[in-house]
């Protein structure tokens, strides 16, 4: 009797055991899917965000790793959430607020929220008959016009008047910070242009929305002597169809 019961108390351990252990791995599957609370998905609001402000690097043969899928963006979403809260990516290298540029890449506060939403409800890839069509690159980067700029390498005053469409960085050091500004006859100055820890594989221009005139006499400063950037002139307006005839 004494054996019997032994081996009833020994086979309902093992079936405890077996119980616990079958709780325990159903609980780490559960918690190894993500819980979505969000109704922000991939395929209708994140994907058209990444086509729009990070594919043109992250995509296939690209300069960094692609982002073009779900499949290929989901291991990343934390990051992707941490860089762009911290306004790391998009790479736009310059400090907002100095200068008021019509191409800033940076994301908006709205774009913000939708990401930091989408990441922290779950990361949901959605349907994909919302995905919008993926954008097409060209091989060759695009083409920068400098034409009839003036090249800026120390203090430059301008000995005539020039409208400035906007600023390219020519030459400067890895992580180089150039704080440039235009400094008017009449005293004033005017902030044009604030690079931070400037990275030349992201060489680009910065177009101002409003063109600035600069008088005679106008002196450019905060480009060190072994720096230089490109004061863009405005470009001259397309031919009316009359003229191209």
């Amino acid at each position: 009797m004494a054996v019997s019961l032994k081996l009833l108390f020994m086979k309902r351990s093992i079936l405890t055991l077996v119980f616990i252990g079958a709780a325990m791995g159903a609980c780490l599957t559960v918690q190894s899917h993500d819980i979505i609370t969000t109704a922000i998905t991939w395929d209708r609001e994140i994907s058209r965000i990444v086509y729009e402000r990070c594919a043109s690097c992250h995509h296939e043969d690209g300069d960094s790793f692609p982002l073009m899928t779900y499949a290929l963006a989901r291991p990343w979403a934390v990051a992707i959430k941490e860089e762009v809260l911290s306004r790391r990516m998009p790479p736009w290298g310059a400090v907002k607020g100095f200068g008021d540029f019509r191409n800033d890449q940076a994301l908006t506060q709205e774009q913000l929220e939708i990401i930091t939403s989408w990441v922290e409800g779950g990361v949901p890839e959605g349907d994909p008959k919302d995905l919008p069509p993926a954008p097409v690159f060209s091989a060759a980067p695009p083409n920068e016009q400098t034409d009839g700029g003036i090249v800026v390498s120390g203090e430059l005053k301008l000995d005539q008047a020039f409208k400035l469409d906007g600023l390219i960085p020519q030459r400067a050091p890895e992580s180089e910070s150039l704080q440039i500004t235009a400094s008017f006859p009449d005293g004033s100055t005017e902030p044009l242009l604030w690079l931070y820890e400037y990275k030349p594989a992201h060489r680009h221009s910065f177009l101002f929305r409003t063109p600035i005139d600069l008088p005679p006499g106008t002196v450019i400063r905060g480009v060190p002597t072994g720096s230089s950037v490109v004061l863009l002139p405005v470009p001259p307006p397309p031919p009316s169809p009359l003229e191209s005839r």
